[in-house]
């Protein structure tokens, strides 16, 4: 298909082209591109009475669902950015994140958790009353060119959570690229499994919409039963498969995961981390003729910016994949440890500029100007990742420049972690550090802990409570799997907490 000019006008043609076109399929409940169209024109009419503040962003609560995605689609039909929070947040991320965004009201597609004080809620029956009414919006209302179009809320150190701007520039830039680079066939029949809250979903989201495919949403209840998601995965009829490679390993160990069982399924496309060669030769194995793409790229420069096609030959060539080639309508370059700019060859800090790089942190001005800058009239953005450039413009991975990590897919921020350890009442100190597969991948976050005085009679139990005291108040996946209890913790010469030497010493 040639480009595409507006995502929701592009949507919206194909609501009134095929309305009878199946939109989303959760498990077998299906919704077609009409009731898309209606439920998210009735929305936006309806979010254009309440007089909110025009640049004030919307929060949407839930899971993979339908109406998720009809509330996502009303928001900026009503020319507002939505804020996706999954329904398996902590409650005070979902307090803090309110107070961060400062939005003008939230629309809960499931039950809010905690109460949000005076902030307007739109949810229950009255929320389906809205979808319901059968009112129509016009163009004019819909977000547009630098408008924001989501933002999405990343790890923040001290315990406080960035709001990832993305306008609709930035998401166009995205889409056009993977509609016309990753090879993606017509009307495409998509996997949706990463939460809503995860940029990665937005991989699979975009363009299939725009597209006219079907979304097949596979919810956290069947990825976390892996007997009902092998029996589930066949019959979805996919031809498109968009996941982190650790989601795809969980899949290698069924043995009929393979393209026997699976005969449409002719893309795999990963994000989110690095994918292994062991992964990927696996796969390959399994799919001989499917077209596996590795793709990269930091939320703050929209979803990927560089792919590069899994082949044997790329297979035979390298024992650590590239990460690609960058987009065309993107500059990458390398920053040295003094932060000039680096020769081809080098390894450094990569820098991204061009057209999908975010304008900055919501409400954050103080982090916006340490990781963002304007370079010859393009936003830029500092990734913090260290990466090598060779002479063709492929780029190669080699890793964080700071205690950012990337765990099953998720970004944590070490930071972060360490301030929930360290304000947890069983807790007297701690320090959260990565311990490293033979792939390079971290395969644990291990907690080093001086624990306080307590009456637990075994390490066990303290783990356990530990545990569960942290996943009142964080990200379930940000939870160290392992806790190490010590006496004390070694310190740097300046009276801080070396962290370094005990990553050395969880990876000795």
């Amino acid at each position: 298909m040639g480009k595409v000019i507006n995502v929701i006008e592009q949507i919206d043609s194909i609501a009134v082209k095929h309305p009878d076109w199946i939109a989303y399929d959760y498990l077998g409940t299906k919704n077609t591109y009409g009731e898309l169209k209606a439920y998210s024109d009735s929305l936006a009419a309806y979010i254009l009475t309440q007089g909110l503040e025009e640049d004030a962003p919307i929060m949407v609560y839930g899971a993979q669902t339908f109406d998720m995605i009809a509330a996502f689609l009303g928001v900026v039909k009503s020319g507002h950015a939505y804020v996706p929070i999954d329904r398996h947040s902590p409650a005070e991320r979902l307090t803090m994140i309110n107070e961060i965004a400062n939005p003008g009201m939230c629309i809960a597609v499931e039950d809010l958790p905690v109460n949000l004080g005076d902030l307007p809620v739109l949810e229950g029956q009255e929320l389906n009353d809205v979808f319901n009414a059968n009112k129509n919006v016009t163009p004019n209302s819909f977000v547009t060119k630098d408008d924001n179009y989501y933002i999405i809320f990343t790890s923040g150190t001290t315990g406080k959570p960035k709001g990832v701007q993305i306008s609709h520039n930035n998401l166009l830039s995205f889409v056009n690229w993977e509609i016309g680079n990753l090879g993606l066939p017509e009307r495409p029949v998509t996997l949706s499994q990463p939460p809503y809250s995860f940029d990665l979903s937005v991989m699979d989201l975009y363009p299939t919409l725009v597209m006219g495919g079907t979304i097949k949403a596979v919810p956290k209840q069947v990825t976390d039963d892996f007997k009902k998601l092998f029996e589930i995965l066949p019959t979805l009829g996919l031809n498109v498969w968009v996941s982190t490679p650790s989601f795809m390993d969980i899949c290698l160990l069924q043995p009929t995961f393979d393209a026997e069982h699976l005969p449409a399924l002719s893309r795999f496309l990963f994000c989110g981390e690095e994918l292994t060669h062991a992964t990927a030769q696996a796969l390959k194995l399994r799919f001989p003729d499917a077209k596996i793409f590795n793709t990269y790229g930091p939320t703050e420069a929209t979803v990927a910016v560089s792919a590069i096609e899994i082949t044997d030959e790329v297979l035979k060539q390298y024992d650590r994949l590239p990460i690609g080639y960058l987009k065309e309508d993107t500059l990458g370059f390398i920053l040295d440890d003094n932060g000039r700019m680096a020769n081809a060859g080098a390894e450094g800090e990569l820098v991204l500029s061009g057209p999908s790089v975010s304008k900055g942190y919501l409400n954050n001005p103080e982090k916006t100007d340490e990781a963002f800058f304007e370079y010859e009239g393009q936003r830029a953005y500092k990734t913090g990742d260290l990466v090598k450039i060779d002479d063709t413009g492929m780029l190669y991975y080699h890793g964080r420049t700071d205690f950012q990590i990337k765990l099953h897919g998720y970004r944590i921020e070490l930071e972060e972690v360490n301030h929930y350890l360290n304000n947890d009442p069983l807790i007297q100190a701690g320090v959260a550090v990565p311990k490293y597969g033979k792939d390079q991948k971290v395969a644990q976050l291990v907690a080093y802990v001086v624990p306080e005085k307590n009456e637990f009679d075994s390490q066990i139990q303290l783990t356990v409570a530990i545990k569960d005291s942290l996943k009142d108040n964080m990200m379930e996946y940000a939870v160290p799997n392992r806790f190490v209890f010590v006496e004390s913790l070694p310190q740097t010469a300046n009276g801080k907490i070396d962290i370094k030497s005990v990553i050395a010493e969880v990876n000795a």
